[in-house]
């Protein structure tokens, strides 16, 4: 197996166990739930073929259901995130000959184009993952604050294991 192969796999093992272990359990002032699993479909290369993007999404949505016990919610959330990664990718970088590397990051991204983009899948991540375990309209602001605020958390720990992960090389 290849080097970029294995840090993924490696990757995806730490943020589910992270998941499972640590932040399923954090919710502050009961609204603001960090969703930080779906770093590794946000950093997957955009060489990656959709079917292999789909399979891969689909398994880490189902690891952390099985062992969260949300019955199938994060996979079918991250199954849709899987689907509009590339189309959302697009709205800010139009070509993909214009990236550095093939892997979205602050980096080969730029940081303006990179947060916008880690923004828009945060957000739509979190409002599946919220109107499905919801259900319902019943509490609009209530599920607006969740989104809002769990948008906001995750966002701010995936750049903070986003600037862990760029190598020193990179950063200069």
């Amino acid at each position: 197996m290849s080097k970029t192969v294995l840090k993924f796999i490696l990757l995806g093992i730490i943020l589910v166990l992270a998941q499972v272990i640590v932040f399923n359990h954090i919710c502050l002032f009961n609204v603001a739930v960090p969703l930080v699993f779906i770093y590794l479909i946000l950093r997957l290369p955009i060489t990656l073929s959709l079917n292999w993007l789909l399979t891969i999404s689909f398994f880490l949505g189902l690891i952390v259901d099985i062992f969260s016990d949300t019955y199938g919610m994060n996979t079918v959330s991250c199954t849709i995130l899987a689907m509009c990664r590339r189309p959302i990718l697009r709205l800010y970088v139009p070509r993909e000959e214009d990236l550095t590397r093939p892997e979205p990051s602050m980096h080969s991204l730029g940081t303006a184009t990179y947060l916008k983009y880690l923004l828009t899948m945060t957000l739509l991540y979190c409002t599946i993952i919220f109107l499905i375990e919801a259900f319902t309209f019943f509490n609009p602001v209530r599920l607006l604050l969740r989104i809002v605020f769990s948008t906001i958390l995750s966002m701010a720990i995936m750049v903070g294991i986003d600037s862990f992960m760029t190598p020193r090389s990179e950063k200069k």
